[in-house]
């Protein structure tokens, strides 16, 4: 989910149009079938750190929980693309610049206290 936010609001970021990315998310918050927790704190972070996430960069750190998921659908022959994807990116983040990796990362801030790296 944090990664689907993460490319979805990147392409309202890279759309040409100023949209506050901010009241998009807490519109979405309180009117729309994709409304969720991680919007409210994707709101919050915008808040917090400016509509391009300030400081915050795009460096995601991975925590080790989508590398024992996807080993251990590895093993027992379950397909997981979505989530191995997603610990991808985490590997990709560490040295791409995309603001989808800025949101994942200030998301995971948020909800669990990951460490963000910031500019």
């Amino acid at each position: 989910m944090l990664q689907e936010i993460g490319e979805g609001f990147e392409t309202l970021h890279r759309s040409g149009f100023e949209i506050d990315l901010r009241q998009v998310a807490e519109l979405w918050v309180h009117g729309s079938v994709v409304r969720s927790w991680l919007l409210e704190l994707l709101a919050k972070a915008l808040a917090e750190e400016g509509k391009d996430l300030g400081a915050i960069t795009p460096f995601i750190e991975e925590s080790g929980t989508g590398r024992w998921i996807a080993k251990h659908a590895l093993k027992r022959g379950i397909s997981l693309p979505v989530v191995t994807l997603a610990l991808y990116e985490r590997f990709a983040s560490q040295s791409d610049e995309r603001f989808a990796q800025k949101v994942v990362a200030a998301l995971r801030n948020q909800f669990g206290g990951h460490p963000v790296r910031r500019s």
